[in-house]
């Protein structure tokens, strides 16, 4: 299916312009041979599953838009030693994935419930939440490789993950990548219960220690739960789910810059080989910077802190979501984008980097 299209109605934030060219690619068939057709004709390509990560310049893109909707997932194998190997397609929706797998209970996932957007998407920007994220889980990843113009698939090793990082990501530029993944393989144990609980926040709410174990259906409720508490959780009667999730990673910094933050500044393991790094709350950075809950909402005395005359704003639930109220172009989440990290940096000497994918526009 060819035509133009807004990208303002193909992502969650509900900003950017439109499309040169859309394509929709129900099959792995009908991806690759959209692909083909576009690199033949030395067209620019974005890629778009579930458009949950991503923020488009308000001028759209000229060239194609490919929109991946193919469905469904086959569990290729099943035993009580090796778990459940399951292979996803790209574009199947990733809650709903989360959810089944919980149903059939293959333990693993539940813990990254009420992310919006496709599973292929996951290994790009090796997604996580609540102490967990994909890569714990992936074996492999079949994808369409443009410059050889031929299917291949990368294990879990070659896929090179890191904090909301992948090689996959590494080759992607402006929302245009190498690989274009086509599905997505888990292996996932097999039983009710969850994988280790490792974030303190959910931890409290199942009442259970952290490194314990919890039902996973339980799990599932408590993360959306608490993912709709912070407006993570697409609600169409909420302006504060219109966002991106999380526009800024948590940063990962050397131990003596973090050691310059007050002693109650939230720190972690930033996990990886060098034992000189910590991670740092994002979320807590912007707070102590002076930038509150609804940033850039008109107050009730009529002040527009934001300079977007509350088009723009940040999440009245949680301060690392910047949303879209009703009315918002790209360049006016920019704005505020721009204004939390310019005082993150000046009161902090930190910078904060976005984590959505930028296309024609940049901070």
């Amino acid at each position: 299916m060819t035509s133009e299209k807004l990208l303002s109605s193909l992502t969650t934030l509900g900003v950017g312009g439109p499309a040169r060219n859309f394509v929709q690619a129900t099959t792995e068939a009908e991806i690759i041979a959209a692909v083909r057709v576009a690199d033949d004709a030395g067209e620019p390509l974005l890629i778009v599953g579930g458009g949950s990560n991503l923020v488009v310049g308000d001028d759209g893109f000229d060239g194609t838009v490919l929109q991946i909707a193919s469905h469904g997932y086959t569990a290729n194998s099943e035993d009580t030693c090796g778990g459940a190997s399951v292979a996803v397609q790209a574009g199947h929706d990733w809650d709903d994935f989360v959810h089944q797998s919980v149903l059939h209970a293959w333990s693993g996932l539940e813990a990254l419930s009420g992310i919006p957007g496709a599973t292929g998407a996951t290994p790009v920007q090796n997604v996580g939440a609540y102490g967990a994220d994909v890569s714990q889980t992936i074996a492999a990843v079949r994808v369409w490789d443009r410059e050889t113009a031929a299917v291949r698939t990368f294990t879990n090793s070659e896929l090179k993950f890191g904090y909301r990082d992948s090689m996959i990501k590494a080759s992607t530029v402006n929302g245009s990548p190498r690989y274009v993944v086509l599905t997505v393989e888990f292996q996932l144990l097999l039983g009710r219960m969850s994988a280790p609980i490792k974030y303190a926040e959910l931890a409290r709410r199942l009442e259970v220690n952290v490194g314990e174990r919890a039902n996973s259906l339980e799990v599932r409720r408590a993360v959306l739960a608490l993912r709709a508490s912070k407006g993570m959780v697409l609600d169409p009667e909420d302006r504060d789910t219109y966002s991106t999730g999380s526009f800024f990673t948590n940063p990962i910094v050397p131990q003596d810059v973090a050691d310059t933050l007050p002693a109650d500044a939230p720190r972690f393991p930033a996990g990886g080989t060098d034992p000189n790094l910590v991670k740092l709350s994002a979320a807590w950075l912007i707070e102590q910077a002076g930038f509150a809950k609804g940033y850039g909402l008109i107050s009730s005395d009529g002040v527009d802190d934001g300079g977007t005359n509350g088009r723009a704003a940040l999440s009245t639930k949680h301060t690392l979501a910047i949303t879209n109220r009703g009315s918002a172009s790209a360049t006016d989440v920019l704005e505020i984008a721009r204004k939390v990290r310019d005082g993150v940096e000046g009161k902090f000497g930190i910078s904060l980097h976005p984590e959505p994918v930028l296309v024609g526009c940049s901070l």
